[in-house]
């Protein structure tokens, strides 16, 4: 569908991540080793000005559940009342994905579970 995908991690200083920004950008760099069209970047601020920055005229979001699409649609409403040029583009997951939620994955890891089946294989969490 595109030519080129960037992966990029907004930072946000109300957020306190679990991992560091390097260790993140080395997992997804990690995981799509063999994908050229992929870069990961990192940007503070909006996503919009991000996209003007780089020039993008898509923002790819994922989509689980229909809670997931009400959220998403009001972001790219506001994305798209910001910058008239960019247009969300929703993929939806596939049916064995729909159940993970980085949150609970985090609350599993944090407690000791094992979250190998949750994450790319190759990723070893400190």
């Amino acid at each position: 569908m595109f030519d080129e995908i960037i992966i990029a991690i907004g930072q946000n200083i109300e957020k306190k991540n679990q991992f560091s920004l390097e260790d993140r950008m080395n997992w997804i760099l990690q995981t799509f080793r063999d994908c050229k069209s992929i870069n990961v970047d990192y940007y503070s601020g909006l996503t919009v000005d991000y996209c003007r920055k780089v020039n993008a005229q898509y923002i790819l979001r994922g989509l689980r559940t229909s809670a997931d699409f009400e959220f998403e649609r009001t972001v790219g409403q506001v994305n798209k009342k910001l910058y008239p040029f960019i247009e969300t583009v929703f993929l939806l997951s596939t049916p064995e994905y729909t159940s993970i939620n980085s949150s609970i994955i985090r609350d599993v890891y944090k407690n000791g579970g094992d979250v190998s089946s949750f994450i790319p294989s190759g990723i070893i969490l400190p």
